[in-house]
């Protein structure tokens, strides 16, 4: 029977839900389909981006995450301009490939104004030859499109879960946290042309099967280029950390980050997938599995070492106590571990991406 679904062109939601519930032999059988795919669409490259944690201050408030604005307990932060371009020159002379420069949610003119600087100066100090992928939450589409005409190509906005009952229960009841305005966004990036990616967490309070199958299918629905997904883990100043005896154990949250990326890897066969650092936080070679299923892209932090402890969004971060020159001697090993290389100075943009433009 699962043979017969794998083999399928289009799985239905009632497919999707079957293969989320395999186990053993057949979930042996699902993870050999997902990297057989890979292989075949992608080959054997993982490409890197090296992740820029720019600032843990943000406006929001949502109910899992570390850093949202009432956890008093965090030591905020706010990298200045020379200690992101002498990262974004690390990745640029390691030969990365592609940064990511990730953010708390701020929407202010100065933020614009200085993502356009940064833009505007990594592509000097790389003459245009570093991939620069964004993920700085919602912002208005004037403010997308500035800072795509100066340079970046990539965008990544997890919406968390598409359950919009859900979604409710993981956020503020107000504007600033609207299901409505964060698919607007997703909306507003693929017009302007970025690659664009979402993703969701796995395992949170009150999410059923059902609502993990509907993930799949609304990544699917929105055709997106690239994906960020992993295990939900809670931290200990946020709301949701009420709900952690009713959690799955991590394990299996772990487990279900594997159905879903292999799922994924299935149903949209060249989408860039990132190995996420939850992953690693559950399972010491978490990513390393990931990469072996399905997952085509790893991102090494390289955050300048005394901030890393402050950019928890979740609890138990793994590789915060390293600096960015340990994160790199770890990445070739790591790679190799789960039987695949490395793409030196490659951008690994999108195969989908560039199919459909």
């Amino acid at each position: 029977m699962i043979n017969q679904i794998l083999n399928k062109t289009q799985f239905s939601k009632q497919d999707i839900l079957t293969l989320l519930s395999v186990k053993g032999d057949e979930r042996t059988m699902l993870f050999e389909k997902s990297a057989s795919i890979k292989q075949e669409y992608l080959g054997n490259k993982v490409y890197l981006r090296g992740l820029i944690e720019l600032s843990n201050i943000c406006n929001k408030n949502c109910y899992y995450c570390g850093i949202r604005k009432d956890n008093k307990k965090v030591n905020r932060y706010n990298l200045n301009d020379t200690e992101v371009l002498n990262a974004a020159k690390f990745a640029y002379e390691n030969k990365f490939g592609s940064i990511v420069i990730q953010s708390g949610e701020i929407q202010s003119e100065t933020f614009t104004k200085r993502i356009l600087y940064l833009l505007r100066k990594i592509n000097e100090i790389s003459q245009n030859k570093l991939g620069i992928t964004l993920s700085l939450g919602e912002q208005n589409k004037e403010v997308y499109k500035k800072w795509f005409e100066a340079g970046a190509h990539r965008y990544l906005l997890r919406i968390e879960t598409s359950d919009r009952n859900l979604y409710h229960k993981l956020h503020p009841n107000n504007d600033l946290h609207s299901y409505d305005k964060r698919l607007e966004a997703l909306t507003h990036l693929k017009e302007i042309g970025y690659q664009t990616g979402t993703g969701v967490m796995i395992g949170l309070p009150y999410q059923t099967l059902d609502s993990l199958a509907d993930d799949l299918l609304f990544m699917k629905h929105f055709d997106i280029d690239m994906c960020g997904m992993g295990p939900y883990i809670e931290h200990a100043d946020t709301p949701l950390y009420a709900n952690r005896d009713a959690l799955l154990p991590v394990k299996e949250r772990f487990e279900m980050t594997m159905k879903m990326v292999a799922l994924l890897r299935i149903m949209m066969k060249d989408i860039n997938i990132a190995a996420t650092t939850a992953l690693q936080a559950i399972d010491k070679v978490g990513r390393e599995k990931i990469i072996k299923i399905g997952a085509n892209i790893l991102m090494p932090n390289i955050t300048p070492g005394k901030y890393r402890d402050s950019y928890t969004l979740y609890q138990g971060k793994p590789c915060t106590d390293e600096n960015a020159d340990d994160c790199k001697n770890c990445i070739e090993a790591r790679i190799k571990i789960a039987g695949a290389e490395v793409a030196y100075s490659e951008w690994g943009d999108s195969p989908h991406f560039k199919h459909k433009h």
